[in-house]
């Protein structure tokens, strides 16, 4: 039994989707079952991670188990699912890139204590850090609907970003398959690209225009609070992660996923043909 949790966001649906394809056993962990959308076969359970005999009752039986706690200062849900998971044998956790580099800023020090409680556990644990979602352009889709500029936060600093569906197919790959064991993946698409690239890529795959509008850092704060919906906190270490991103630390590109999938990423441009109906004129 394999128990996801995170189990309705962006990775956890598609990575609950694969597990479900190739036949194995899986257990979705959420708030709210009821809402839960899952393909036939799969177990939904509820978990609070504020209410740990409900972690307790997910774990039972469960051989392997996806960690995706909320990112964010002070977050506590990996080491709750680490605790009750005493009998699990494999901890898959995800993670961020730049996890631990003082120089991301505190964002860069969110998932630290996540990592740690995983390395510390009894179990055989894979870690992975994902670089920049392609899929966070969805955030796009409203002003380029409108023909409108598309913000940027980070100018042209450059990002090795990922496909989210790799990323949840290799967390099936190391939740099912051994050799993963103390591994720290970091994972990237085939190339470091940046936002008005990504922007350049879109239009070409639209057939329209797609402008790109730079944020200054007040400009970018105030995106996070109200577009993203971010608190005071979250939107302070974003944006420094932003700073980091627009200064080219973020320009990395590896084998990982490769190493993995046995298959290159996906580039950013598989990614916005598959999600092109996201972005209709209208």
């Amino acid at each position: 039994m394999i128990l996801v949790t995170g189990a309705t966001g962006t990775i956890g649906s598609e990575l609950v989707r694969q597990l479900a394809a190739r036949g194995e056993k899986v257990r979705a962990l959420t708030r709210d079952p009821a809402k839960a959308q899952v393909p036939p076969g799969v177990e939904v359970v509820r978990g609070d991670y504020l209410d740990p005999g409900s972690l307790e009752g997910a774990t039972a039986g469960v051989t392997a188990a996806f960690l995706l706690g909320a990112p964010g200062p002070g977050s506590l849900h990996d080491q709750a699912l680490v605790a009750a998971a005493a009998g699990v044998q494999r901890l898959v956790k995800l993670s961020a890139i730049g996890t631990g580099d003082p120089d991301v800023g505190p964002s860069g020090e969110w998932h630290v204590p996540g990592e740690q409680a995983v390395r510390d556990s009894d179990a055989e644990w894979t870690i992975l850090r994902p670089s920049s979602f392609a899929s966070n352009t969805l955030s796009w889709a409203q002003p380029v609907g409108r023909g409108e500029p598309v913000p940027n936060m980070t100018g042209d600093g450059l990002s090795g970003v990922i496909d989210p569906r790799d990323v949840s197919e290799v967390a099936a790959r190391v939740l099912v398959d051994g050799g993963h064991a103390g591994r720290t993946y970091t994972l990237t698409g085939p190339e470091a690209i940046s936002v008005p690239e990504q922007a350049a890529v879109l239009a070409s795959v639209l057939g329209r225009p797609v402008a790109t509008r730079d944020l200054s850092p007040e400009e970018t704060r105030d995106h996070l609070l109200t577009a993203w919906g971010f608190d005071e906190a979250q939107a302070a270490g974003i944006l420094a992660g932003t700073a980091f991103v627009r200064g080219g630390g973020n320009a990395v590109v590896t084998e990982d996923v490769p190493e993995v999938l046995g298959r290159p990423a996906r580039t950013y441009r598989e990614w916005a043909e598959d999600h092109r109906q996201a972005f209709a004129a209208g």
